[in-house]
C-alpha cells in the first residue's frame, strides 16, 4: 500500500522567499506555522518573523467592528473590492474570541465574503479555531506582519466576537472604524461608551433608500453629539461621523479618504510612528503577563500551592499579599 504524500518541510529561506513573492501556498503554510502550538514550530515562526520584519510596517492597518445586524460582512466585502479595483492588495483577518467555545471560526468557510474570497488581490484568513483572546491576538498580529511582507498594503482586522475584542483590535491597528445602524435611539443607548472612546470614525451603514438615508443622517447627528462630549484619543484627529451603504457602495470612497487623511495628519505630527511603537511595547507586556500566568497554571506543584493559599485566604489564615509573596518565592526559585 502506497504511503500518503507528505508535505516537504520548507527551510527558513524558502519560507521568507515564498512570502515575499506572495506565493499563496507558502503564505498559507507560514500562517499555519504561526498558529501552531508546538514549541519547535513557534521557534521557527519567530525566526521567520524576525527575517521578514524589514518588509513589514508599510500597510494601512484598519480595525472594523459593528453592532449586531449592521451589515459588517457586506461592508467589508464592498470596501475590499473597491480597494482592489483601485490597485490595492487587501488582507482580511479576524479576531474571534468566541471561537474557543464553538471550536470553529465564524469566518471559516469564507462564505460571508464569497466574491472577495475569489479576488486575486485579496486574502481572507479566519481567526484561529481555539485559544484565549491573548493567543488569538498574538496570532492575528503576527499574521498581519506576514501579510504585509507578502505585499498586502491594506490589512482589515475584523472583530467577529464580542467584549474585549474591540479593545484588542484597536490596539493592533492604525485606524479603528465602528459601524452603526440608522435610527440611533436605542442603539445609541446600547452602545458601550468604551467603543466610542476608541473609535477613529463612526460610519452609519445601510444609508440606502429614501427612508434609510434619512434615518442614517439623523443617527449620524446623534453619534456626532455623543462623540463631541468625549476627549479625542489624539489632539491631531477628531473622529468624523459619516453615512454609507455597503450594499449600494455609497460613501465607501469617502471613508477611505478619511483613513488616508488620518494617517497623513498623524504622520506629519510624528504621532503615527509613536503609536505603533507604543502598541508593540504594550503587546510585549501583555504577552509577558500571559506567559507568567501560564507558568503558574501549567506547573502542577505551583497550581496545588495556589489552591492551598486560596483556602487559607478564605479561612482567614493569611493575607492576599503574603500569599502572592509565597507564590513568587516559588517562581523565583533557581
Amino acid at each position: 500500500m502506497a504511503k500518503p504524500a507528505t508535505t516537504k518541510r520548507l527551510s527558513l529561506d524558502a519560507y521568507a522567499d515564498g512570502v515575499r513573492a506572495a506565493d499563496r501556498t507558502v503564505l498559507a503554510r507560514a500562517i499555519t506555522l504561526i498558529e501552531s502550538k508546538k514549541a519547535a514550530h513557534q521557534a521557527e515562526a519567530q525566526a521567520l518573523l524576525k527575517e521578514l520584519l524589514p518588509d513589514t510596517g508599510r500597510a494601512h492597518r484598519i480595525g472594523i467592528t459593528g453592532v449586531p445586524g449592521v451589515g459588517k460582512s457586506t461592508f467589508i466585502e464592498a470596501f475590499g473590492q473597491m480597494l482592489t479595483a483601485a490597485g490595492h492588495k487587501v488582507a482580511v483577518l479576524a479576531v474571534d474570541p468566541s471561537s474557543q467555545r464553538s471550536g470553529g471560526s465564524i469566518l471559516g468557510d469564507k462564505t460571508r465574503m464569497a466574491a472577495l474570497a475569489t479576488d486575486a488581490n485579496a486574502f481572507i484568513r479566519p481567526s484561529p479555531a481555539s485559544g484565549t483572546l491573548g493567543g488569538v491576538s498574538r496570532m492575528t498580529r503576527e499574521t498581519m506582519l506576514i501579510c504585509e511582507a507578502a505585499g498586502f498594503d491594506v490589512i482589515l482586522v475584523e472583530t467577529v466576537g464580542v467584549g474585549q475584542s474591540e479593545t484588542v483590535v484597536a490596539d493592533m491597528v492604525d485606524f479603528f472604524l465602528v459601524l452603526m445602524l440608522p435610527g440611533a435611539g436605542d442603539e445609541l443607548q446600547g452602545i458601550k461608551k468604551g467603543v466610542l472612546e476608541i473609535a477613529d470614525m463612526i460610519a452609519v451603514n445601510k444609508a440606502d433608500g429614501d427612508n434609510g438615508e434619512r434615518r442614517a443622517k439623523a443617527a449620524a447627528r446623534e453619534y456626532a453629539t455623543a462623540l463631541h462630549i468625549m476627549t479625542p484619543l489624539s489632539e491631531n484627529w477628531t473622529p468624523p461621523v459619516v453615512t454609507c451603504s455597503g450594499l449600494e457602495n455609497i460613501g465607501l470612497d469617502k471613508i477611505w479618504d478619511q483613513i488616508k487623511l488620518h494617517r497623513d495628519k498623524l504622520t506629519i505630527a510624528g504621532e503615527f510612528n509613536d503609536k505603533r511603537i507604543a502598541q508593540q511595547i504594550r503587546w510585549m507586556h501583555a504577552m509577558l503577563n500571559d506567559r507568567l500566568r501560564a507558568l503558574l497554571t501549567e506547573d502542577k506543584s505551583i497550581a496545588i500551592k495556589i489552591k492551598g493559599l486560596e483556602t487559607q485566604i478564605k479561612n482567614g489564615k493569611t493575607t492576599p499579599t503574603l500569599a502572592v509573596d509565597e507564590i513568587m518565592g516559588l517562581v523565583a526559585k533557581p
